[in-house]
């Protein structure tokens, strides 16, 4: 099987740089059965910094409200998986690299049974460039 590479939405939720803030912000969003498709999470200036990316933005956003979380404005990311093989990411990373495209961050993992999985952003003014170079849904 291929790599299979689609544009998502996330949004980010700040949070106190404390021991469950996540599990609070993720179980709420179970609670309102928001499925995430990722979340990565991380220290920012103090706070914590939770990416949510949400399988239906509209969902999300309306759980959100209810659930008075500030959220930041949609963004976007880009959601890539297939089978896992050495230097999986290499190609798609190296097609960037030539288009002078430079990844803003990137999280990437194995997935059981030879599977890999991967979630990356870029700045918003090289979205549709890299969408179109890359062929991504």
């Amino acid at each position: 099987m291929s790599n299979t590479l689609r544009k998502v939405d996330y949004f980010y939720v700040m949070v106190p740089n404390t021991a469950g803030q996540g599990a609070k912000i993720l179980a709420a969003l179970a609670g309102e059965s928001v499925n995430l498709l990722a979340f990565s999470g991380f220290p920012s200036g103090g706070k914590g910094q939770l990416d949510l990316i949400p399988e239906n933005s509209a969902k999300f956003r309306r759980a959100a409200k209810k659930l008075k979380l500030k959220t930041s404005k949609k963004k976007t990311g880009f959601l890539v998986h297939g089978d896992d093989r050495v230097g999986a990411m290499g190609k798609m990373l190296a097609t960037l690299a030539k288009a002078r495209i430079s990844v803003t961050a990137m999280d990437a993992v194995t997935a059981g049974k030879g599977r890999f999985g991967a979630i990356f952003w870029v700045k918003p003014k090289a979205v549709a460039k890299t969408a179109k170079l890359l062929g991504a849904r």
